[in-house]
Order: structure tokens, then sequence, then C-alpha cells
């Protein structure tokens, strides 16, 4: 069954920017978006097309052999379906869909600028150009019409971040706990992954678990072999992302960090201190910028982390974005906040949800302090436990 109102999201959209029609292209699961909006019933082997027009009925192009994969696709929409068998027939029915059109977004975007947007091959590129229309990113189009969040989303995300927060806690002292008998990294992960179990979350990979110069590691995950022996006077970084276990849930996600011991170096105070201020900063940023009534895009967040750590002498530590779009998949299709790895124009909409999650990377240990935020009709919040203070983790 297609998704009516990602439909209706995408038309709205599509009049208001006035930009004649959406194209969404997929062959074998290159673009999700396609599977978001059509929902076919199971594996599809053919090139399908969606067009989506500003005013009138959307069209699906599907081959014979995966028809049967969309015989839902309109119910309770105004979608037709057009079955092709042979490249004659699929390129003149395409012809015919554009036919008059002189835009269209697809997901591209010029130069590759924003990988998460560009699904769609050159090649298909130039044979939409070739029948007429120009093709220009959905990159916005895409964001509203797919990744906002329904109340319940919304709902069901807040639980999870709330579960994440005490396991995370709950993690910190099982480390205190088993302090004696020399705790691993892959011991508290495990740990954290039996608390999903039993609070009802579930994740694709992680959690995160590092202690020491692992922590400088963004992506480190402990292997049941070879992960280190957590002791006194460690500095500890946990990351963990989980959804409920229900349909349509939305991930949260979050990083904290402890030291082992009543008396952290005042290095690590520093260097805690300033992430969490560029954190802060960037909260604060989204916020201000939305009371002023300005647009925000996602560059702009990630400028003000990136400045205020470089104004503290450490910016060439600071080696990744400074947030990604969170949805279905713990890295969403929508704005993330960067201007470092990527120059994101997108806009930071109402019903978007992301991480907040600047760093710091020393050779000898590394700070992290992520929230996720949602930008509501009334603003942005953090939708997920602050870190405010290191935890000290002592034995019982």
């Amino acid at each position: 069954m297609a998704n009516a109102r990602m439909l209706d999201d995408a038309r709205e959209y599509l009049q208001a920017e006035d930009i004649p029609g959406w194209l969404i292209y997929d062959y074998l699961g290159c673009n999700p978006v396609l599977a978001q909006v059509a929902q076919p019933s199971g594996h599809v082997t053919r090139p399908v097309f969606l067009f989506v027009p500003a005013t009138g009925a959307p069209r699906l192009l599907t081959h014979h052999v995966d028809a049967g994969k969309f015989a839902y696709a309109g119910e309770g929409t105004d979608l037709e379906q057009v079955v092709y068998s042979s490249r004659v027939t699929l390129e003149s029915a395409l012809q015919s869909i554009l036919a008059g059109r002189s835009r269209v977004a697809m997901e591209y975007s010029p130069r590759n600028g924003l990988p998460r947007v560009s699904r769609v091959d050159a090649g298909t590129v130039e044979l939409v150009q070739s029948m007429g229309p120009d093709v220009v990113s959905s990159a916005d189009l895409m964001q509203y019409a797919t990744q906002r969040w329904s109340p319940e989303q919304l709902a069901g995300h807040k639980r999870a971040a709330e579960k994440l927060g005490r396991i995370v806690n709950e993690a910190f002292a099982r480390i205190g706990q088993r302090l004696a008998d020399g705790p691993t990294e892959f011991e508290i992960a495990e740990f954290i992954r039996q608390r999903f179990r039993e609070e009802g979350l579930v994740t694709a990979d992680g959690p995160i678990v590092s202690a020491n110069a692992h922590c400088s590691d963004p992506h480190y995950e402990p292997e049941a072999e070879g992960s280190s022996v957590i002791a006194f006077g460690d500095w500890i970084l946990i990351d963990l992302w989980a959804r409920e276990d229900t349909p349509g849930s939305v991930y949260a996600d979050i990083t904290w960090t402890a030291y082992v011991g009543d008396n952290p170096s005042e290095r690590h105070r520093q260097i805690f201190d300033i992430v969490l201020g560029a954190r802060d900063a960037a909260l604060s940023f989204l916020q201000d910028s939305f009371s002023r009534g300005e647009p925000i895009q996602g560059w702009q967040a990630d400028d003000v982390a990136r400045s205020y750590i470089a104004d503290h002498g450490f910016g060439d530590y600071f080696t990744h974005r400074l947030g990604h779009s969170i949805y279905h998949t713990v890295h969403g299709e929508g704005v993330n906040l960067d201007n470092f790895e990527t120059h994101d124009t997108r806009r930071i909409i109402p019903g978007v949800g992301f991480s907040i999650e600047p760093g710091i990377y020393l050779p000898e240990f590394g700070v992290r302090s992520e929230i996720d935020a949602y930008m509501s009709d009334d603003g942005p919040y953090a939708s997920s436990p602050v870190q405010r203070d290191i935890v000290l983790i002592t034995a019982p």
C-alpha cells in the first residue's frame, strides 16, 4: 500500500516550491525512498519509477514481473500503476509520464555534495534529461515528505531515549560493581545488549564501550577477544542507540562519558567542559535562530560547535560532523548537522529529529557528548537525557 500521507506531503511541497513533479527511481534497493513511499509487498527485481506530480494522480511505472508486488499500491490513494515489459516500453511510458514537465526533482545532489541524497546513477539522470525535464535535487522535498516524525514516533523516541539514559548509567554502575574482577569493554557491551532485550529495545549494531585511547576511535566496538580490561583511573565512553521493537519506531542515540575513580585529571575536565560547551552552543544557536524566525540549514549548527572547539584550541581534534539525522535507521535520510564532511544546505524543519554530538579525540583519550534533538512547531529542544557532569565510577 502506498503511503498516502507521504504522497500528500510531497504534493504540498511541490506546489509551494513550484516544482512540477518528483520522480523517485529505484533499482534493487539503491534508493530507499521508493520503498518508504510505494511500500512494495516483497522483493522487486526490475527498475521502478514513481512520478508524483504537483497536481494530479501519481503514477507508478513497474515491470510486469514485479507488478504484483504493488498490487495494492493505490489502495487509499489515487495512485495509478503503469506496467512495462521491455526497455522500449519502459522508455516510451516514462516519456509519456514526463511529457510537458520542465523540471523534476530526483534523489540527486550536484557533484554528490550530499551522499545521503545522491541515490540515482548518472545514466538515469541522463535518460530523464534526454526526455526534456531538467533534474533538480529532491533534498528538501524528500526530507519534508518522508523524514518527519509522527506524534506517535516522537513519543516512542522519547521512551527509548529515557531507557537509554537509565541503561548507560546502569552500565557505569556495573563497571563499579565488577571493578575488582577486571571487567572488559566487551563484557559491558554485552550487559547493555542484555538490558536492551529486557527493555524491548532493538538495534542493528553497537553499542560502543571504550576506555582511554579507544575512546578516540569514534566508531570503536569491542570484540570478545582483545578488548581492554577496565581499571581504576580509566576514562570511559559509552555510545548506545536503539529503538522500540514496534513497526515504524524511530531511534534514540546518546553518548556519555565517565571516569573510574573520584578525581578526574584537569585534562579530562578541560576537554569534557569544552565538548559540553560546544554541544550547548549549537542547541542554543538553533533555539535562538528559531525564535527570531530565521530559517536554519544543517551546516550552520556545525559551524557554531566547530568554531567553539577551535576557539579553545582543539579544532584539529574534532574529526567528524556535528550530528546526523535520526529516523527508522539510526542515521536517517534527513538533514545532518554538517559543514565538515559535507556542506549540508537542507533546512532543519519542524518534525525532524537529529543528534548533536561534538567530540575531541586526543591520542590518549576522547570525549564525545551526544544528545538527540527534535524540531517541534515551537522550536528545537533536547529529546533525550543530557549529561551535565562527568560520571564518577567507584567500587561498592
